[in-house]
């Protein structure tokens, strides 16, 4: 069945705030294979104008995959997390993110669309700091799967 196109724009509440630190930063950027100094030490991290040091693009995925949680166990959307696959991923900051940062996150359902079977559903995560300003938006496209398809895939392999 189908997801509800009636669910686009239901907001869930926001997070608790998660703390950015120091080693997470550096950690997620071992991870993803950045080497930018901004993201190890404080002092080149100051001389670019920043505090602290900055978090690479994508650390805020860490957060916003978490929110989209509540969307994702929405009883009432019936996602069927079983056929789910993270489609795309985009940001857009107002600032980057930073150690110390107490960040949390508000998701709302962006955009539900059905094509060939499969569902298309943006999730908004809306990142703001202890202050309530704004650090960045995702837009996290998750596809579920038409249940045909994975019919067909099983005969196949099967």
């Amino acid at each position: 069945m189908p997801l509800d196109p009636s669910y686009v724009g239901r907001t869930y509440p926001p997070t608790e705030a998660y703390e950015v630190g120091r080693e997470k930063i550096r950690e997620f950027a071992e991870a993803v294979g950045d080497a930018n100094p901004a993201y190890y030490d404080a002092d080149a991290a100051r001389a670019l104008g920043h505090p602290d040091v900055i978090a690479p693009p994508t650390f805020p995925f860490a957060l916003t995959y978490r929110a989209a949680a509540q969307v994702v166990n929405d009883p009432e959307l019936r996602l069927d997390f079983s056929r789910v696959v993270h489609g795309d991923q985009k940001f857009a900051y107002t600032r980057p993110v930073r150690a110390g940062d107490r960040l949390s996150v508000t998701v709302s359902i962006e955009a539900i669309k059905s094509m060939a079977g499969n569902d298309f559903l943006t999730v908004r995560g809306e990142v703001y700091d202890a202050d309530g300003e704004h650090v960045v938006t995702s837009l996290m496209m998750l596809v579920v799967r038409a249940v045909e398809a994975e019919s067909a895939e099983q005969k196949v392999g099967g």
